[in-house]
């Protein structure tokens, strides 16, 4: 790799585990960031759902913006603004500056999600996309593997303060990079005239759109938002059908199915697998008896693969049709999900760590391949929006993922903590949301393989 290629990975997979880690590190610090900010039950869970939301509804905003202006630009904003604000939070002085804060950080982090990608893909040649998105991808999923176990021993034995003081170097580190490392921007999208109206209803319907599925069956009117984001959808589509310039060209939905249908499952997909080390997580503590600490452990069993099989599925990618390898790792998702289906208390610790495993080499065969699909659709000015929106669809699908265990648990065991019911009631539970799971991995597997007929 030439410098300006190492460059822009080092860029792009620190970004990458910087961005993931400040949202999965602080999973085990919620408890104790509560007891410090005096926070309730309701309040706390702000702290990880409005970083999480925020990302969602500004990454495509943000992706659209850097490539009409210059991605390393964004980037160089969106790294320091990271830095700055993981600094701030330290000395954040009671909980509505702490909440303030975590917006302001998603805010930075869409930025560094609607660049970093775009800017590694473009110093590689199109044969050569695959590596550079797999590299990059791993850096998410080392992120997230290292999240609660690095974020654990940060929180224990320093204070969750340690964990955006972390956060705060890791950028810091990746800043120093980009200035010195990655050329300055060739813009090449020619029109710069911003879709403002677009951008607002974007924002409207995705922020709503998530926000009512975490909270459809916490708060009284939670079916509300989720109409508001409807309506703010079908204004955002007749918008930006006349805009001069939109946001999204809305049109290559409906010209280009493969770009559709890669989206589609890739929504598809996080949907189906992102709950699945948060059923496991609570398996393993309530049925098999295992503390938080060693349940943690053997989630990583996940994560693991994920991280180190990304780049060679992504370089792979590059000599094999990834709408292959794509539907191969659906295909292996689902046999994870279905396992969990049969699941017992009986069920032996090592199947379980082979299902894990299973699953963590399927979404590794999946992610990278599916991306370079993706981003082989559009020309190299759209890789920001396109980066972005996959991003949306990640985000959206994770959401959709927790909110239908929020519903299957409501209707099996009523309005209680699953670490409160019976090993019985639990593992009833989990079936029904694997049974779910499943048939929306199988769906997933039927839209990749159609690719290969549009």
């Amino acid at each position: 790799m030439s410098k300006a290629q190492k460059s822009a990975i080092v860029v792009g997979v620190s970004t990458a585990f910087v961005t993931t880690f400040a949202g999965s590190a602080l999973n085990l610090a919620i408890p104790s960031m509560g007891n410090y900010f005096n926070m309730g039950a309701a309040g706390v869970g702000w702290i990880v759902t409005l970083y999480t939301l925020v990302i969602a509804a500004f990454s495509t905003p943000f992706g659209k913006l850097a490539d009409s202006t210059g991605r390393r630009r964004i980037l160089v904003i969106g790294v320091a603004g990271f830095g700055i604000v993981s600094i701030a939070t330290i000395f954040a002085p009671n909980a509505a500056a702490l909440l303030v804060l975590r917006v302001v950080q998603g805010i930075a982090a869409s930025m560094i999600f609607a660049t970093n990608m775009p800017i590694a893909i473009s110093v590689f040649p199109g044969k050569e996309r695959g590596k550079a998105i797999g590299l990059v991808t791993s850096g998410t999923y080392v992120g997230l593997a290292m999240g609660p176990v690095l974020g654990g021993i940060l929180n224990n034995w320093l204070g969750w303060q340690a964990i955006f003081a972390f956060g705060a170097c890791v950028s810091i580190f990746a800043l120093t990079v980009v200035l010195k490392g990655v050329d300055r921007d060739v813009v090449e999208a020619t029109d710069l005239k911003q879709d403002v109206t677009g951008n607002i209803l974007y924002v409207v319907m995705i922020a709503t759109f998530i926000y009512g599925l975490t909270s459809f069956n916490s708060i009284r009117f939670g079916w509300v938002f989720i109409a508001v984001s409807l309506a703010a959808g079908f204004l955002y589509v007749k918008t930006e059908l006349k805009a001069e310039n939109p946001m999204i060209d809305v049109r290559i939905f409906k010209s280009n199915m493969t770009y559709t249908l890669s989206n589609l499952t890739a929504l598809f997909n996080y949907s189906a697998t992102f709950a699945l080390g948060y059923l496991v997580s609570i398996y393993l503590q309530v049925v098999m008896g295992f503390s938080s600490q060693i349940a943690g452990i053997i989630l990583i069993t996940q994560p693991f693969f994920m991280a180190i099989l990304s780049p060679r599925m992504g370089k792979l990618s590059d000599k094999i049709a990834p709408y292959k390898l794509a539907s191969a790792g659906m295909g292996m998702c689902a046999l994870a999900l279905l396992f969990f289906v049969f699941i017992k208390d009986t069920t032996p610790l090592a199947l379980v760590i082979a299902a894990l495993a299973l699953a963590g080499i399927g979404i590794a065969f999946f992610s990278s391949p599916n991306t370079n699909v993706i981003m082989g659709c559009v020309p190299p000015a759209k890789f920001g929006v396109a980066n972005s929106i996959l991003a949306t669809m990640r985000t959206t699908g994770q959401s959709s993922g927790m909110a239908i265990i929020t519903l299957v648990v409501s209707g099996s065991i009523g309005n209680v903590s699953l670490y409160e019911v019976t090993p019985v009631q639990l593992i009833g539970t989990i079936h029904t949301a694997f049974i779910i799971f499943t048939v929306l991995c199988a769906a997933g597997i039927f839209m990749s393989l159609t690719r290969k007929h549009v």
